[in-house]
């Protein structure tokens, strides 16, 4: 964990993030998400070419749009430094860590979901996080600054008191979504639990002797933001046009979502190449919490409580807007 926020932070100085604005928008925009529905409102977009539309409407023509699919935040957000992408679609946690750590550099535009992440375990000895122990392994997507890995650290200061913050570090493993769910599907596999997603975590409940320890809305006690757009400022100032564009489709596929999501599921297929049924995501769709597809910053001012007090983050934001882009301040987060 230390090695990796210090070469977030050489990397951010060495990239010079606060770089003048360019004199002409870009004409191809690369965005990285992770696999799941958590993403769905970037299906709907990519099928629908509703940033593409957005961005004509604003008078550029011609733009091209690049959706790639990393299996954790960790690798979404090297890739956002090192320049190979313009704007990543992952965690609260990630974005808080490289606002911090490129002193405000990296800044969210827009969410797009606030659903429970569920931890799950096909191990009955385990039935809830005070029976986890030393070899017990818990797939992560990306160990010590996920939402899921954070979230057991949040879990453990309630357990154990805010000087065992990261007791359960040490059981987390890193595994994309798809990965940890093949493990758990196979008994004889080391990792027998897995802070999920959807529709993973669903998909993983329905197999014989698979069940719930905890989830998000346990533990933090209300909706938390899952999937957010974040980029770096200097970007946003050289391709305003582009990044408004973003934000529109954005709130345009949330309401599509919401209109139809049978249509918006298939387009998750289309995109995704998932094979579950239809009708077996539409009954995913009506799991509690799962209709929270919103634009506006969910329980992102709990996370950051807690990454400043375990020193994660150096900086202590006053309010969620100091984190997201002026343009973005009228959503109303938290």
């Amino acid at each position: 964990m230390r090695f990796f926020i210090g070469g977030v932070t050489a990397i951010a100085l060495a990239l010079g993030l606060a770089c003048p604005s360019q004199a002409q928008e870009k004409t191809t925009l690369s965005i990285t998400r992770q696999p799941g529905i958590l993403y769905l409102a970037s299906h709907v977009m990519e099928t629908q070419k509703l940033i593409e539309k957005q961005a004509a409407a604003e008078g550029l023509q011609g733009i091209t749009v690049e959706w790639r699919t990393f299996s954790g935040g960790g690798a979404q957000t090297d890739a956002l430094l090192a320049g190979n992408v313009d704007v990543v679609n992952t965690g609260t946690g990630n974005l808080l860590l490289l606002w911090d750590r490129t002193r405000g550099k990296v800044k969210g535009i827009i969410t797009s979901s606030a659903q429970p992440v569920i931890m799950v375990s096909n191990d009955p000895r385990i039935k809830t996080l005070k029976d986890i122990q030393d070899g017990d392994k818990i797939a992560v997507p990306t160990v010590g600054v996920s939402t899921q890995a954070i979230l057991l650290q949040m879990a453990a200061a309630k357990l154990y008191g805010d000087d065992q913050v990261k007791k359960i570090d040490k059981n987390t493993v890193q595994l994309g979504h798809p990965d940890a769910l093949a493990a758990i599907a196979n008994s004889k596999h080391e990792v027998k639990n897995h802070f999920s997603a959807p529709p993973f975590q669903y998909v993983e409940l329905k197999q014989p002797g698979v069940h719930k320890v905890t989830d998000s809305r346990e533990i933090i006690g209300g909706a938390l933001t899952q999937a957010t757009f974040f980029t770096t400022t200097s970007f946003a100032e050289a391709n305003p046009k582009l990044v408004k564009a973003l934000r529109v489709a954005t709130e345009d596929a949330i309401a599509f979502i919401k209109k139809d999501p049978k249509a918006a599921l298939e387009a998750y297929k289309t995109v995704s190449g998932d094979k579950t049924s239809l009708d077996d995501l539409m009954v995913m769709m009506k799991e509690p919490g799962m209709d929270e597809w919103r634009t506006d910053p969910q329980g992102t001012m709990k996370f950051a409580e807690h990454l400043h007090k375990v020193g994660t983050l150096k900086s202590m934001p006053k309010a969620w807007t100091d984190y997201y882009l002026p343009d973005s301040a009228y959503l109303n987060g938290n």
